[in-house]
């Protein structure tokens, strides 16, 4: 029975997302893409983020060709039970040809909708949101199909065992190694393009917000593709992968049944088994559930954009706990592991009911940094600095109650169900978070092809709640890297414990905090994050800098252009994002790589162990903080826009479009990097720890 449920989601729901989505994608193309003024700017942006995207895989694919052959001469393994170290570095080739797809697939997609946005604008509002969450749904439900399919596949190819499991890390590696740099790289192009956009355009100039004076407003949009959709596919097919695999891994490491299983010896083999392939099963079914729930999608209401989008997210969460009720029982798994499965959904839901509250237009927080930007821009940073940092407290409590019940009812295993069980309704979530760089796009179109100002009024509405739908899918990605990287840690601890035992090495798995290797290890992986999110930030401060004095040369020397008389030269901005993206991605993305492999080599397993365990901390804090503090800051200075606190070019006005400026890498950028940062290392650390063991 279990075969077959593992056949029929493990295949099934991917086949049943690809038709969907495709069924979407076509309706998306049949739709008006408005007049020929907007259809030419829309095809400036997707031509410069397809650009972008095809010089950013170039670079890319050397590095996914060196790192392959570094895994299949370098994994030479001593356990005769282990697949072949090239079975891993094949694993990490599919693993990084499927995330670079899925933001390829999004990010085409996205383009494609936005103008078509734009015209259902001039109409509708429920028309505008049925294209818009029609793209960002493709793209969720691609993220899955390729996600679930590719791990069915590779699983069966490999064998269905425990080295198997081993293997299909290198699947999970490559798809954390293309979302790492797609994150860095497409952050800091977008970044840099919007804030030398708004500070020269909107503080400096004085004009609109993408007013098509601007040279910088095409890269502003273009970064919003490149960024905001094909980044953040590619970083939540990661997380979405890696706490697939690492329940597989836990459940092949489970020597007996959890002490509160009623279970005999004999059934226990049988229950192993399935629990093997019950986070395929899971993921499988929730990707059907997603689809169901992109349905219940629908609303004419501005108040209602929000509920609208909540409506079908919930409907999928609710269908997962039914439908994983009767896999449950179907196959015959204790009932633990269903609570170990609500207990993360649950989670997931609750942390992204926090994130709305610490993000929302209309919640305190915001407001709060609406008013403080009366008295100017420090104290709006300090009012954003601080809803930001307030606002880890509830997430990590609730990331805590998961981790603790999941264990609970299932083991550390039950931990790694729970990160499924977060992420299982993924399609739609995705969905409700991509649909708001296709909304902010479409404002960008309307305001540069000169629409009605109601069209830029739905556009900008939808744009507020995405916003805040963003948010919350990182606290989603966020909580999920937590969950997901303490599983790997044990996968980490079993990895080490077979080493040894494969070297025939006396080996003492236990990680001491009184160890100076260990203490070494976590202060050095505390720091990790700091350190990376300062080179992110400065990279685009760096690239900002370089937008900012090219804007400001264009509007002081080509003759007209300030009175609408001639064009910018957008090119050149788009040259100056991507240039600086592709050069700045590297060293951070390397950092990941790198570090766990001089940290085990240097300080051993222990070391290694503490390395970890001091990235998961800081990571989590920093990634949570970064991203409300972001999405509030920028809603404050939406919220002002429409008319409030003395409204557009207001001394209120221009403190909150500074902390705006200063929110779009914490949001964009180096938040949303950080729980990639963790997972990767996690998963090198798995890789690499036999060859760590046999250092030693």
């Amino acid at each position: 029975m279990a075969e077959g449920l593992y056949y029929v989601f493990g295949f099934g729901g991917p086949a049943l997302a690809i038709v969907w989505a495709v069924l979407l994608n076509k309706k998306i193309n049949a739709a008006d893409p408005g007049t020929e003024r907007m259809q030419k700017i829309a095809g400036q942006i997707r031509t410069g983020a397809m650009a972008f995207l095809k010089t950013e895989y170039t670079y890319l694919a050397g590095f996914v060709g060196v790192v392959f052959l570094l895994l299949g001469f370098g994994l030479q393994s001593s356990d005769p039970n282990a697949n072949s170290s090239w079975s891993t570095a094949i694993s990490f080739a599919v693993g990084a040809l499927a995330s670079a797809a899925a933001g390829w697939i999004g990010m085409r997609t996205a383009t494609e909708a936005a103008v078509r946005t734009t015209h259902a604008a001039r109409t509708s509002l429920s028309g505008a949101l049925t294209i818009a969450f029609s793209s960002g749904a493709v793209m969720g439900l691609t993220v899955v199909a390729l996600g679930v399919a590719g791990i069915t596949g590779l699983y069966i190819v490999f064998g269905q065992n425990v080295a198997a499991a081993d293997t299909i890390f290198g699947f999970s590696l490559g798809a954390s190694s293309i979302a790492l740099f797609a994150r860095v790289g497409g952050g800091i192009f977008t970044k840099a393009a919007d804030v030398g956009a708004d500070l020269v355009g909107k503080v400096e100039a004085g004009i609109p917000e993408d007013d098509p004076r601007n040279p910088a407003v095409i890269a502003d949009n273009v970064g919003d593709n490149v960024g905001d959709v094909a980044g953040m596919g590619a970083d939540l097919f990661e997380s979405f992968v890696g706490c697939v695999i690492s329940a597989i891994a836990l459940a092949w490491a489970m020597g007996q049944a959890h002490e509160s299983w009623d279970l005999g010896d004999s059934a226990w083999v049988d229950v192993r088994e399935s629990l093997t392939m019950f986070p395929v099963i899971l993921a499988g079914l929730g990707t059907v559930c997603s689809v169901i729930g992109t349905l219940a999608v629908k609303t004419n209401d501005e108040s209602k954009i929000h509920s609208a989008l909540e409506r079908g997210l919930l409907l999928a969460s609710v269908l997962v706990v039914g439908g994983a009720a009767g896999v449950i029982v179907t196959l015959g798994l204790p009932l633990e592991v269903l609570w170990a499965v609500i207990s993360g959904l649950g989670a997931g839901v609750l942390i992204g009911k926090v994130t709305h509250y610490y993000t929302a237009t209309e919640s305190k927080p915001v407001q709060y940094i609406v008013t403080q930007s009366s008295t100017g821009p420090a104290t709006t940073l300090i009012a954003g600095l601080g809803v930001g940092m307030i606002s880890c407290a509830i997430p990590v409590i609730l990331i805590c109650g998961a981790i603790y019940l999941s264990y609970d009812f299932a083991g550390v295993y039950g931990i790694a169900i729970a990160a499924v069980g977060m992420l299982s309704t993924l399609g739609i979530s995705l969905g409700v978070d991509a649909y708001g760089p296709v909304a902010d796009n479409a404002g960008g179109i309307a305001e540069m092809s000169e629409c009605e100002p109601e069209v830029r009024k739905r556009t900008d509405a939808l744009d507020a709640v995405g916003n805040t739908t963003a948010a919350v899918g990182k606290g989603f990605a966020i909580g999920s890297a937590a969950l997901t990287a303490l599983a790997l840690f044990s996968v980490f601890r079993t990895s080490a414990v077979k080493a040894a035992a494969a070297a025939g090495k006396e080996f003492d798995a236990v990680i001491n905090l009184s160890e100076p290797t260990v203490l070494i290890g976590l202060l050095l992986g505390g720091t990790l994050p700091f350190v990376f999110s300062a080179l992110t930030m400065n990279a685009v401060g760096r690239a900002a800098n370089r937008m900012i004095e090219e804007v400001r040369r264009q509007f002081r020397t080509i003759p007209g252009l300030m009175e609408g008389k001639a064009d910018p030269d957008s090119e050149t901005c788009v040259a100056i994002a991507t240039g600086a993206a592709i050069k700045e991605m590297i060293i951070p993305g390397l950092l990941a790589v790198i570090a766990p492999v001089v940290v085990g080599y240097a300080l051993g397993y222990a070391g290694l162990g503490g390395l970890l365990g001091g990235a998961l901390v800081a990571g989590v804090l920093m990634a949570i903080m970064m991203a409300n503090a972001g999405g509030a800051w920028d809603n404050a200075k939406k919220y002002i826009e429409e008319g409030n606190a003395g409204g557009k070019g207001s001394d209120a006005h221009k403190a909150a479009v500074i902390g705006d400026t200063v929110g779009d890498p914490f949001k964009d950028t180096s938040g949303p990097s950080l729980n990639i940062l963790v997972k990767l290392m996690s998963v090198v650390a798995v890789i690499i720890v036999p060859l760590v063991i046999k250092w030693m």
